[in-house]
């Protein structure tokens, strides 16, 4: 059976306008959390704050639920709300997304990214029941959290590349062969997200509405089609495989990973990095989190652990990481500094 899943309900309201009466299960940030707490009263049952995406630590999570829980809240970013949507299939409840920032097109997936095995894996969970927007809320985040969802779209640029790169060799399957009409429309995306950049990145209400509409639009293709290779190539494998170095000590927050994979893989495929890399610093994206040593260990490491995870057939697959070549990308992309 094939589903094409729909968008969660979404509504745009001020916080204190919401109004909820059945017990509660709380999954947010402390952060996230004091910022909005003063404006929500929720009957909680009980109050959780993962710190982690790994696939058991989920399950635990979920199993742990108290019995009179009828609701499952996610309040934050893309952690919580992922935590929440996973405990809400897992034990069939409905869940409500209160995002702080759009930091990440997750909110409005009907799929939970778990760290299992070393790498991303996706648990489809369906879309969550309701998603509540406060622009007051969002405008006022952090600059390196408030847009930085615009990555998701950006990538659109680079999965293209590697979409086609695959079907030129004959490496797609029969469920993600290359479909043009839906690379038209997901360059067209893209195109629009370049546009928007500057304003998302300066928290004008405005721009940060069209990438809420772009990045919804970009979730429902996906769904569509049923896969995320209009999106998801070699820029999120390189995200993926330096995660773990990031996990402990200097957590970076996920847009700051994928920036530097979109401009690594731009690279890769021969594109002007100059104008990708503008457009994705105007938007609020940080590309010199990373430790140079951790960039050059990864980039060495990359097509092994591609192989290794079985990931979708890219430029990577082709990638000779010399140390030579290393440094040359690294060179080129700007990832050979640190902020």
């Amino acid at each position: 059976m094939t589903t094409i899943w729909h968008l969660p309900r979404i509504e745009l309201r001020e916080l204190n306008t919401v109004t909820e009466t059945r017990p509660t299960a709380l999954l947010t940030g402390e952060t996230s959390w004091g910022i909005v707490n003063q404006a929500i009263n929720l009957p909680l049952v009980i109050q959780a704050e993962p710190h982690k995406a790994d696939h058991e630590f989920f399950k635990t999570l979920a199993s742990d639920l108290p019995p009179q829980v009828e609701v499952v809240y996610g309040v934050g970013g893309g952690l919580a709300c992922d935590a929440a949507k996973y405990i809400g299939w897992a034990r069939k409840l409905p869940v409500v997304l209160i995002p702080t920032a759009l930091s990440v097109d997750g909110f409005f997936t009907a799929l939970v990214a778990v760290r299992e095995k070393g790498t991303v894996q996706y648990v489809t969970t369906g879309p969550a029941t309701q998603v509540i927007l406060d622009w007051e809320v969002i405008r006022n985040a952090p600059p390196n959290l408030r847009g930085t969802g615009i990555c998701e779209l950006l990538s659109i640029v680079t999965g293209l590349l590697d979409w086609r790169y695959a079907a030129e060799r004959n490496k797609t399957t029969v469920d993600t062969r290359f479909q043009q009409w839906a690379a038209s429309l997901a360059a067209g995306i893209a195109q629009q997200a370049f546009k928007i950049a500057q304003g998302v990145g300066q928290g004008k209400v405005e721009s940060l509405r069209s990438l809420l509409d772009l990045m919804c639009t970009e979730v429902a293709l996906t769904n569509q089609i049923g896969h995320n290779r209009p999106q998801e190539g070699s820029e999120q494998y390189f995200a993926y495989a330096i995660e773990p170095r990031t996990a402990t000590g200097y957590g970076v927050p996920y847009a700051d990973l994928v920036g530097p994979g979109i401009l690594m893989a731009a690279a890769l495929h021969g594109q002007d990095i100059s104008s990708i890399r503008d457009t994705i610093e105007s938007a609020g994206i940080r590309l010199d989190q990373l430790r140079p040593q951790d960039v050059s260990e990864t980039l060495h490491n990359l097509p092994a652990y591609v192989r290794q995870h079985d990931l979708p057939y890219s430029i990577l697959n082709e990638f000779d990481p010399s140390p030579e070549r290393v440094v040359e990308l690294m060179a080129k992309t700007g990832l050979d500094l640190h902020g």
